[in-house]
């Protein structure tokens, strides 16, 4: 995993689950996402995440 997406969580802060991965897209724009971080969010497999946990281990998966 790449040092990118390891500091992904701090744009996470106050998102509501569960949550799509297109308004996962959207939040993490409008929170200040990298490029390569908003890659990594519109390549995950899953189309939504009913918690933190999971979309942690979807991130992890991709690395």
């Amino acid at each position: 995993m790449s040092d990118s997406r390891l500091s992904l969580p701090e744009h996470l802060s106050g998102l509501d689950y569960p949550v799509s991965r297109e308004d996962l897209v959207r939040w993490c724009q409008e929170n200040g996402a990298s490029t390569e971080q908003l890659q990594a969010v519109r390549a995950l497999p899953v189309e939504q995440f009913s918690s933190p946990a999971e979309l942690a281990e979807a991130l992890r998966a991709t690395s």
